[in-house]
């Protein structure tokens, strides 16, 4: 392509002039245009709603192929410097994803009095048919103009679709009863409410009854029909919390404007009756546009420095959950800044241990390499330039950490720098527990609630979830 925009000025055009560009219509381009105009209509975007309507698919908007026009006009006849007046259009058939439109503009008039120029203005698809006709008038530049292209930025799109199938899922089974411990502030209210909307959970508020009617009244939201709790201060509503799951009255517990170690505290206490033989860890389940799965990072937020013996239950943890999900064997990559064992580095020694621990049958249910750093563990490339050999490397469905801190690191870049979308999920007690953040959007919010709803009643009925 021309990195020069060059313009033909009023005087130098002539009757029959004609210019053109070519574009194939492709998803991106659709999708591209609905997120800059707002016209979100299901005929352009939903493949199931277009299979209802006339044309039997997807089409694009008509207006993304009326903007070609205004393309040529503005770069190519006459070019830049072109004042667009108006613009006749009829629309004559469909531009499907996939087809290539010439879009052809060509000088029919000229009015010297004020350089106003006529156009007909025609686009075609890749079989000859037209697809758009009509006619433009501009007011032509007086003064020839050569100008640099202006290169465009690089559009990457973060398509945030890895949750649907088990959210989808989770919303089949009838909604379970959740205690929110301690929801005290507007986004804990809302995220309840969200969340019994969707219809996943069956929320009970835990905690100072005037808080959270003051809560309520912050968020503009209604507690009618909602089941209280009342509880005197945050303590109090973590052991409510813990004794209610113990008798069996909620399924799952969720975090609301408590901090996480108080919630935790009371589920862990020798005499709280939800502790197991697990140790208890953290996962986020990532959904990260640059993947093309949902990828589990574990431990970010409970184990600061795990032992050999705690990563095996951190592990086995994250492979249930994904057995639940419907991974009959995830992939689980042990990372380490490099993928061979060095006895300076205690993570790589751990790493090896591990592998041999699930090739023994003390890790069930998956395949189980490392160490392995982080590029060779999710990018198929990078694992075959340093000759890695593995069932593991290059498409993980489970990174497990060498500590708390390289696991809040590896998270929250993923999120804030890759895009990611992170629900957050206590694993290891007699029932999930949903940790959340006031800065989560309400996709990481339902994500969260649907995966702690599949975990309690999918576990307990050791039923697959696809």
């Amino acid at each position: 392509m021309d990195e020069m925009l060059r313009n033909r000025t009023f005087d130098a055009l002539q009757i029959g002039d004609a210019a053109s560009v070519v574009r194939v219509v492709g998803r991106d381009d659709i999708e591209l245009f609905a997120a800059v105009s707002g016209d979100v209509n299901p005929a352009h975007l939903d493949a199931a709603f277009a299979a209802t309507g006339r044309f039997g698919d997807i089409v694009a908007h008509g207006m993304w192929t009326a903007a070609l026009v205004s393309a040529v006009l503005g770069t190519e006849l006459p070019g830049p410097g072109t004042i667009y007046l108006g613009q006749d259009i009829r629309f004559l058939k469909p531009v499907a994803p996939g087809d290539t439109i010439t879009a052809t503009v060509t000088v029919r008039e000229k009015r010297p009095d004020k350089r106003i120029v006529t156009l007909s203005t025609v686009c075609t698809n890749q079989a000859g048919e037209e697809v758009l006709s009509g006619s433009a008038t501009v007011i032509a530049p007086d003064q020839q103009i050569e100008w640099p292209r202006t290169k465009l930025p690089d559009i990457e799109f973060r398509r945030h679709d890895r949750y649907e199938a088990f959210v989808r899922r989770a919303r089949e089974i009838p909604a379970v009863r959740a205690a929110i411990v301690h929801p005290c502030s507007a986004a804990a209210i809302t995220g309840a409410l969200e969340a019994r909307d969707e219809g996943l959970l069956e929320p009970v508020l835990v905690g100072p009854l005037h808080k959270i009617m003051a809560a309520a009244e912050a968020a503009a939201v209604s507690l009618e029909g909602v089941e209280i709790e009342p509880v005197e201060h945050s303590h109090a509503a973590a052991a409510r919390a813990a004794e209610l799951a113990v008798a069996g009255k909620v399924d799952i517990l969720v975090k609301g404007s408590l901090h996480t170690d108080e919630l935790l505290g009371a589920v862990v206490a020798q005499d709280s009756g939800l502790r197991t033989e697990r140790r208890i860890s953290h996962v986020y389940v990532m959904d990260i546009p640059a993947y093309d799965k949902p990828l589990i990072v574990t431990d970010a937020a409970i184990n600061i420095q795990p032992t050999l013996e705690h990563k095996r239950d951190i592990c086995q943890n994250a492979v249930d959950l994904m057995h639940i999900l419907g991974i009959r064997e995830p992939r689980v990559a042990v990372l380490a800044a490099i993928e061979t064992v060095n006895p300076k580095m205690p993570a790589t020694l751990d790493a090896a241990a591990l592998t041999v621990m699930a090739a023994r049958g003390q890790i069930s249910g998956a395949k189980v390499d490392g160490p392995l750093a982080f590029d060779n563990a999710i990018n198929v490339d990078a694992a075959r330039t340093k000759g890695i050999a593995s069932a593991v490397a290059g498409q993980a469905d489970i990174l497990l950490v060498p500590d708390l801190e390289a696991g809040n690191m590896l998270a929250k870049q993923l999120i804030y720098f890759a895009g990611a979308t992170a629900a957050g999920l206590v694993l290891g007690a007699r029932v999930p527990i949903v940790l959340t953040s006031r800065s989560d959007p309400l996709s990481a919010r339902i994500a969260s609630a649907a995966l702690a709803k599949m975990v309690s009643v999918l576990r307990a009925q050791k039923v697959p979830a696809v």
